[in-house]
C-alpha cells in the first residue's frame, strides 16, 4: 500500500496495522511518552544539532506542516509529532474548514514514511554502478553500470527492463545519464567529449548502438580544439528538452543546441574540472556548476556580461565538489563536497567572484585512494557563504551525489546522499539531523534516487546492486513491484 496525496483518505482501516515506527512513535508521543526519532544507528550523538535559521527552514515548515486546526495539541506539546489519525478524525470533522487535506498536511503525513524497510534487489550486473535516476512521473528507473550497460526499467510493470542499451564509444564508464521531460530520450555520457541520444520509446528492447538502433552522436568539442579529448562528467536536460548542459574535464560548460543540432555555448568556467552542472528551474536561464576549485558558480544565460563571467560566485567548500542538486526554484541548491560535507546555498548571497583564499592545504591528498585527513576534519573556510552544512556521510573514490527529497511527498523537507561506507544518508534539511541511514552495499554508494511520489528510494553501488527501499509498513508484504528480497538490516 502505497499513501498518495491523491488517496485523501489515506486507508484509515489499516492504519493502525500498518504504520511504520515512526508513525507508531508519534501516536506513543501523544499519550505522553517520548521516543526518539529514525537515526542512523542505535547511539545518537550527543553533540548539539544547531537548527537552520533561514527563510528556507519556514518555507519548508510550510509546505511540510499541517494545517494549525488539524494539528491542535496541547500547550508545551507543540515540538511532538502530530498524530496521522488524530488528524484524519480532525479533518472527517472538518475543522479546517476545507473538508480535506491540503498539499501541506499530505506532505506531512507522507514524509513520516521513509523508505528505510527492505531492501529489495531490483537488478545485480558485475560491473559497478554508477547512475540511479527515476524519471520526472516515476514509471521509468534509469541504472548505469561501468561494463557498458544503461538499463530502462518499466517500475509500473513490475521493473521489466524496458531498455537494455549496450552503449558506444564509451571510455571507462557511464559518468551520467539524463531523461527528457517528456521520456522519449535518454542521453548518456562518458569519458569522451561526445554524448550519444538513443530513442527510449521504441519498441527494441535490446539497444546496440548503430546495429539494432542509432545512438545518436553529439560532438561537444570545438571546431578550434585541433582534436583535444576531454571528458564528460555530468549532462542533463533542459525542462523543455530543447537543449543539453553538461560539465566537463576541460573545465569548461557546454550547451548544446538539440533543435538546431549544434553546440551554442562553451563557458571556460572554472580551473578545474566541472564535475556538476545543472539548470536551476524550469526557465533554463540559470545554471549552477561545481568544480574541483572548490568553488560554486551561478551562470546567467540572459546577462553574459563577457565571455565566461559568471553571475555569481559561493564559496565554503574546502575540496572539490562532486554533485549539485537544485531545489527547483532557481535560489536555492545542494552540493556535496570531498571535505566530506552537504552544504545548503541560497545564491542571493552570492559574491561577484572569489575574493577569498582558504589557503588551509598543509597536507598532501587524493580522494581517489586517500582517506580523509584527520586534521582536515575540523577546518573551516573562512569565508564561507553557504546557509547550513551537513555531515556524516563520506565522499571518497568517486562523484558522490546528494538530492533534495521529493517536493510531492516530503514537502523537500529531507537531503538524502550516497556514501563511500556503502550507506545512503537521510538528513532532515532543517535540523540537520540523520533521520536514517540504509545500510545494505558492500561497496560505494555513488547514486540513489527516490520516488517522486511513493515512499521508495532506490540505490546503486559499486558492488554491482541496485536495491529499492521502501514504506510498505512494519509487518507487510512486499509490494508487487519487489523482485527478491536481499538479506539486509535497516536502523530504525
Amino acid at each position: 500500500m502505497y499513501v498518495t496525496a491523491d488517496e485523501d483518505a489515506i486507508a484509515v482501516d489499516e492504519m493502525g496495522y500498518s504504520m511504520s515506527r515512526l508513525e507508531l512513535e508519534s501516536d506513543v508521543c501523544d499519550s505522553g511518552k517520548i521516543i526518539p526519532e529514525v537515526s542512523s544507528s542505535s547511539q545518537r550523538s550527543n553533540r548539539p544539532i544547531n537548527i537552520l535559521d533561514h527563510e528556507i527552514a519556514q518555507i519548508t515548515k510550510l509546505r511540510s506542516g499541517p494545517h494549525e486546526l488539524l494539528s491542535h495539541v496541547e500547550p508545551g506539546r507543540r515540538d511532538l509529532p502530530v498524530s496521522t489519525v488524530k488528524m484524519l478524525a480532525r479533518r472527517e470533522g472538518n475543522y479546517s474548514g476545507r473538508g480535506r487535506f491540503s498539499s501541506a498536511d499530505c506532505c506531512h503525513v507522507l514524509s513520516r514514511y521513509l523508505p528505510v524497510n527492505g531492501p529489495w534487489l531490483v537488478d545485480q550486473m558485475n560491473s559497478r554502478a554508477y547512475v540511479s535516476q527515476f524519471s520526472a512521473d516515476g514509471s521509468l528507473f534509469v541504472a548505469g553500470f561501468q561494463g557498458s550497460h544503461i538499463r530502462v526499467y518499466n517500475v509500473d510493470k513490475g521493473w521489466k527492463v524496458q531498455k537494455n542499451i549496450l552503449a558506444k564509444s564509451l571510455r571507462w564508464t557511464i559518468t551520467d545519464t539524463s531523461l527528457s521531460s517528456d521520456q522519449r530520450y535518454l542521453v548518456y555520457a562518458s569519458m569522451s567529449p561526445i554524448v550519444h541520444i538513443v530513442n527510449v520509446g521504441s519498441a527494441e528492447t535490446e539497444s546496440r548502438a548503430n546495429i539494432t538502433e542509432i545512438h545518436e552522436g553529439l560532438d561537444l568539442s570545438a571546431e578550434d580544439d585541433g582534436g583535444y579529448s576531454f571528458g564528460i562528467f555530468s549532462v542533463k536536460f533542459s525542462t523543455d528538452g530543447r537543449e543539453l548542459v553538461a560539465g566537463s574535464s576541460d573545465d569548461s560548460i557546454y550547451v548544446y543546441d538539440l533543435h538546431a543540432n549544434k553546440l551554442s555555448l562553451r563557458i571556460q568556467a572554472h580551473t578545474s574540472d566541472v564535475n556538476t552542472v545543472c539548470f536551476a528551474d524550469e526557465s533554463g536561464h540559470l545554471i549552477y556548476s561545481g568544480s574541483d576549485d572548490a568553488l560554486c558558480k551561478v551562470w546567467d544565460r540572459r546577462c553574459f556580461i563577457a565571455k565566461g563571467k559568471p553571475a555569481g560566485v559561493l564559496m565554503g567548500h574546502l575540496e572539490g565538489i562532486t554533485f549539485i542538486d537544485s531545489r527547483g526554484d532557481g535560489r536555492y541548491f545542494i552540493s556535496n563536497g570531498k571535505d566530506q560535507a552537504i552544504k545548503l546555498w541560497d545564491i542571493r548571497g552570492m559574491s561577484s567572484n572569489a575574493t577569498c583564499n582558504p589557503a588551509y592545504r598543509n597536507y598532501e591528498w587524493d580522494y581517489r585512494w586517500m582517506d580523509y585527513p584527520p586534521q582536515a576534519k575540523d577546518l573551516k573556510h573562512p569565508c564561507d557563504q553557504s546557509i547550513f552544512t551537513y555531515r556524516g556521510h563520506s565522499v571518497l573514490r568517486t562523484l558522490i551525489r546528494c538530492y533534495f527529497s521529493p517536493a510531492y511527498s516530503t514537502g523537500q523537507k529531507y537531503i538524502y546522499t550516497g556514501s563511500h561506507n556503502s550507506c545512503v544518508y537521510i538528513y532532515d534539511l532543517v535540523s540537520g539531523a540523520q533521520v536514517a541511514t540504509l545500510k545494505h552495499h558492500k561497496s560505494p554508494v555513488r547514486d540513489c534516487s527516490w520516488h517522486p511520489f511513493y515512499p521508495m528510494l532506490v540505490s546503486s553501488s559499486w558492488d554491482g546492486d541496485v536495491v529499492k527501499w521502501e514504506f510498505p509498513g512494519t509487518g507487510e508484504a512486499p509490494s508487487s513491484l519487489s523482485k527478491k528480497r536481499v538479506r539486509s538490516r535497516y536502523f530504525l
